[in-house]
Order: structure tokens, then C-alpha cells, then sequence
């Protein structure tokens, strides 16, 4: 049995012990409080964890099930942007677009707890210590493993930063957080809606998010804290700014007072949704400030020895776009994923920076990229998508999409040229015959295998995007075919190339999967290939490869249809990765047979 330690009981920390736990290896989680110290403790963040990290969080086997069937923790349908702040001479403009599936928010201090007690109750190693840099190499002399999931004191400097990824020297915010509650009964949101005392919809709510340029940010939403449901109000001031006010706040009571007063300042149309609130309990409330940063996951100890980063050790996000303890979750299970692939092999320095890279490539450098450039600014290209988003339901819904799945905001949040497309696409959605979120959702009932189509530029280059429109067409000749959209940007590559090939992925090459859906400047980063008829690379490790030349293209609609003839093939065979419903699965036998 396998021994690896685990320092902080977090999100990341606890989720993946946890996941390990379950997997029957030995895992010693180390935390410097307790589970009644952190439930009575201070509040950590202003989480939210949307439906992409709900589903991991599945997966990990942590989910708070008795949390939600119980009711208690309110769904999160939608959020509502508002652009303007009080006194803009620029044009005030506001829409609300929904989710694709519900986010939740439980206060870690719940979460945390909880885990923790799961974990000691299910026969886990438990330990109580504020880990030192010496006890660290103690730890690693004795466990196969070491993973550092919190970036607290003196331990969190093990891991030197990464320049070339962390663009900021500096905070971009100050950070104000409060957890209260709303006396006198029904209460207004801002939309209007009836609301209960803690000011949560009855039947789920929006997270409202105002944005005043050049003063910041400040957003709400429902949740559960200790004493039962909340709303949380964050505060996100520009440094220097007109909300960076809180350096002579002494007492909750008082933060909660110049939250008001910046409320009725700032955003006017949000005071008197709070005018009755109260702080939910004595440690309800957060004040900081956080310079964005990303450090190397691997840090070599005084001994020679070496630890392993995870979620806030080695990716500390602003919490503007609520992507921490996503990011966290996501991270927990790109890392369990990694130690079951490990085996018995050793967990030396070149897997652990396998590990991060993967999912820096499959989630962490989208998530940082994207929370980093709503830091800065709004461009102009950015303004008319938020602005246009007021008129045109696909592009709302297309920018709350972000939140879920920053991957998504990729190239057209970025890119003025790109955002001139994307936005022409979307108007057109809104004019479709059907709601085309909905007939993608009906579509996606029918399950499929995943594909990687690849070929090779005219340049030389490997090109390669992530496909399940792929199916056999003929026996003899032995003839396939794939549908590329016709806004693909490798679309002109395949055009010009002679041959491509279709790699159908095993169940564990979802990674894979979600790095070739992507865009990114080499797809191609950390991926073992071998060259095909061609030169066209083939994708080791898939169940089976065709290659194919390629004999027609059919123009459909707003896709084309590539019809192949296969001159070489290859079955490997193994469990097929499946992809139904929006999401990754494995095959299974069916019960009856």
C-alpha cells in the first residue's frame, strides 16, 4: 500500500485525500486546526463552485449529498452583469443569461469540516501540526509522497514563482467579504423577484455582478454558511482606487458598515437589497489583498527531497471570476487521476511536472489567463461584447459560459477579430428555427466515442481538434467520414492536406480530449505521437487509429462533411473513452447481458 501525506485540509488537500482514501492507498492528512476549529473559525473565501467543478467533485466521491437533498444550499441558475457604475458618463447597460447547469456555494469552513470528519471516520490518518520546512523533510524521508496543498507561511516559499506565468508583482484588487443575512422578512432583489429573509430566491437565484470601471467590482450570491442559508457580498476595489477604503476597518460590525456606505456610493441599485443586513456570525467576514501568482509545482527540500505543489500552493487566482476552489477541485482530480495511472512506478520529479502541466494545459492556464485579463481594463472589443450580450441571448449566455468553463472564452474574449466572428455566430443563433442550447442538449443524448482528427500543415505543422462526428460510411471501399464546423481555424489546413487521421481515445486520454478542444499555440505540448502516411501524427495510446486519404468534402449547412478512404488502420483495442450529455464517461457492461 502506498504511503503519501497530504499538508492542508482545503479544498484541494482534503478532496484529494479523500479520493485516495477511496482507492485504498494510505494517506496521512495534515491540517494546523481541527474540524470544530475551522467550523468556527473565520470565513476563507467567497466561493463558488460551478457545474464543470460540481462534476469533478462527483467524480473525487466528496460531494455534500446530505447538504443537498436536504435543501439547504440554494441553486444558482444564472448571473445577472451589470456594466456602469453611479455617475458614468459611459451608457449603464444590464442582462441576465443562464447557466448550463446550477452552481452551489457551502462555505469551506462546512466543507472542510466535514471532510475532514469523513475522512478520520472512514479510518483515516489524521494529524493535527502546523508543518515547518523541517518536518517536511522528515515527512518525505518517511512517505513515498508529498503533496503541499497550502501556500501558508513559511512552506509556501518552497515553490519558487514562475515568471514567465505570473504577470503581476502586485494586487489588482482589495478584497472585502461578507456573510450576512436580510432581517424583515421578504426582502427585494434587484431583479425584482420575491426573496426570503436571507435574500435567496425560493427557486434558485442569479449571481448579480456589477462592474463599475475604474472603481471595481462587487457581486452577490446565495449560499450556506454555518448558521444556516446566506448571501455573500463581495467586494473587488480597484487598488488605489475609490473602494480601497477598508485599512482603518477594526471590528466586523464596522466592515459591514463601509460595505454599506460603498453599496450606496458605488452601486445604488444593490444598497437597499441590504439595507437590513446582519453578519451571519462573529467570524463572517474577510479582508485582503492578493497578488496573482503561479509557482513551480515541484520544490526541492534542504534534504535533497522533493514535495509536490497543489490548488493555492502553486495557483493563487484572484477571486474575481470565482475560480479558486474550482480551480482547487479541478486540480484534486487531475491529480488523483495521475497517482492511480502512476501504479507502483516512483513519484519522481518528472511526474509531478507531468502532472501540473497537465492540468495547467487541460484547465489551470485558461482559468488564469482569463480571471488575469478581467483584472485589467475592458478593451473595446470586450465592451461591445458585454454591451451586445444586452440584445442577443447566445452571446449572454456564451460570456456566463466563462465562469463555468474558462476554456470557453478562448480565442473571442482575447482577440478583436475573433470577437467580430463569435459574435456574428451568435446573433445568428438567436434568429436559428430552434433554441439551438437546448437542440445541442437534445443532440447530445445520443453517445458517442471522442476522436482526435489530425493532420499535417502544408508548413509542417501537426493540427489536431478534439471530434465525435466521426462514423464508418462504407465497408468496400472502406470509406469514413468527420464534420469539422466550418469556423474551425485549422479548417484551412485539413483543406489543403491530402490526408488525415481519426484516433479514437481511451478512457484515459480524457485529458487529451479536452487539450485538442481547446485553442492553444502547440495542442500538440506533452502528447506522444508517431508520424502515419504522410507524415500525419498518430496519437499513442488510442484504441484504435485510421488513416485515411481524403476523396470528398460535402458543403452542410454550417459544417462540411469529410468523407476518407482508409489505406491503414490500427485496433489496439481497450475501454473507449464515451462523451454523452456534455460529459466524459466509460464504458460499462450493461446489467442484463
Amino acid at each position: 500500500m502506498r504511503k503519501i501525506a497530504i499538508i492542508g485540509a482545503g479544498e484541494s488537500g482534503a478532496q484529494l485525500a479523500l479520493g485516495l482514501q477511496r482507492e485504498g492507498y494510505a494517506v496521512t492528512l495534515l491540517s494546523d486546526r481541527s474540524a470544530a476549529q475551522i467550523r468556527t473559525g473565520k470565513v476563507m473565501s467567497s466561493q463558488c463552485m460551478f457545474a464543470t467543478a460540481l462534476d469533478a467533485e462527483a467524480q473525487l466521491g466528496t460531494t455534500l449529498m446530505g447538504l443537498y437533498e436536504a435543501g439547504s444550499v440554494p441553486d444558482i441558475n444564472g448571473i445577472r452583469v451589470r456594466v456602469g457604475g453611479a455617475g458614468d458618463s459611459v451608457e449603464t447597460f444590464e442582462w441576465e443569461a443562464p447557466l448550463d447547469g446550477p452552481a452551489r456555494s457551502i462555505d469551506q469552513r462546512i466543507k472542510s469540516a466535514l471532510w475532514i470528519e469523513t475522512f478520520v471516520s472512514n479510518g483515516g490518518d489524521f494529524r493535527i501540526e502546523k508543518v515547518t520546512p523541517r518536518m517536511l523533510e522528515e515527512l518525505a524521508r518517511d512517505y513515498e509522497l508529498v503533496i503541499v496543498s497550502t501556500g501558508k507561511g513559511e512552506i509556501g516559499q518552497i515553490f519558487p514563482r514562475d515568471k514567465a506565468k505570473s504577470p503581476f508583482d502586485r494586487p489588482q484588487r482589495v478584497l472585502a467579504l461578507n456573510y450576512v443575512t436580510l432581517d424583515g422578512g421578504a426582502a427585494a432583489g434587484s431583479d425584482g423577484t420575491s426573496q426570503d429573509g436571507t435574500g435567496a430566491q425560493q427557486q434558485g437565484d442569479a449571481i448579480r455582478m456589477s462592474m463599475a470601471p475604474g472603481v471595481g467590482e462587487f457581486f452577490t450570491f446565495p449560499g450556506l454558511t454555518v448558521s444556516g442559508p446566506c448571501r455573500m457580498m463581495v467586494f473587488e476595489g480597484v487598488v488605489g482606487g475609490p473602494m480601497d477604503r477598508w485599512t482603518d476597518v477594526g471590528t466586523p460590525e464596522e466592515q459591514l458598515e463601509r460595505s454599506l456606505e460603498i453599496l450606496r456610493e458605488h452601486f445604488p441599485h444593490e444598497a437597499e437589497n441590504f439595507a437590513g443586513a446582519t453578519l451571519t456570525d462573529s467570524g463572517a467576514t474577510l479582508l485582503g489583498r492578493i497578488t496573482p501568482t503561479v509557482r513551480s509545482a515541484v520544490g526541492e527540500l534542504g534534504n535533497g527531497r522533493l514535495v509536490f505543489g497543489l490548488g493555492d500552493a502553486v495557483v493563487l487566482n484572484d477571486p474575481l471570476t470565482g475560480q479558486g476552489s474550482n480551480n482547487a477541485t479541478l486540480a484534486a482530480k487531475y491529480y488523483l487521476d495521475s497517482i492511480l495511472r502512476r501504479g507502483q512506478q516512483p513519484f519522481d520529479r518528472e511526474w509531478m511536472e507531468r502532472t501540473f502541466d497537465e492540468f495547467w494545459r487541460g484547465w489551470g492556464q485558461w482559468a488564469v489567463a482569463w480571471t488575469n485579463d478581467m483584472l485589467k481594463p475592458r478593451r473595446d472589443h470586450q465592451v461591445t461584447l458585454l454591451s451586445e450580450a444586452a440584445e442577443h441571448p447566445a452571446l449572454a449566455a456564451s460570456i456566463v459560459g466563462g465562469f463555468d468553463d474558462p476554456r470557453t472564452s478562448y480565442p473571442w474574449w482575447f482577440d478583436p477579430t475573433a470577437a467580430v466572428d463569435f459574435m456574428q455566430a451568435r446573433k445568428e443563433e438567436d434568429s436559428a428555427a430552434f433554441d439551438l442550447r437546448d437542440f445541442r442538449s437534445a443532440l447530445g443524448q445520443f453517445a458517442t466515442g471522442v476522436t482526435v482528427v489530425t493532420t499535417v500543415a502544408a508548413d509542417g505543422r501537426k493540427v489536431g481538434l478534439t471530434a465525435n462526428s466521426f462514423t464508418s460510411v462504407s465497408m468496400e471501399p472502406p470509406l469514413v467520414l468527420w464534420c469539422p464546423s466550418k469556423r474551425t481555424p485549422s479548417l484551412a489546413d485539413f483543406e489543403d492536406a491530402t490526408h488525415f487521421a481519426i484516433n479514437i481515445l481511451a478512457s484515459d486520454q480524457h485529458v487529451l480530449s479536452r487539450q485538442f478542444a481547446t485553442p492553444a499555440a502547440d495542442k500538440f505540448a506533452g502528447a506522444e505521437t508517431t508520424d502515419g502516411i504522410a507524415g500525419v501524427p498518430l496519437l499513442n495510446g488510442a484504441v484504435a487509429t485510421f488513416q485515411c486519404r481524403t476523396v470528398s468534402r460535402h458543403d452542410a449547412g454550417d459544417h462540411v462533411i469529410y468523407v476518407g478512404e482508409v489505406e491503414k488502420y490500427n485496433n489496439d483495442g481497450g475501454a473507449p473513452l464515451v462523451f454523452h450529455s456534455g460529459k466524459y464517461h466509460a464504458t460499462a457492461s450493461h446489467p442484463d447481458f
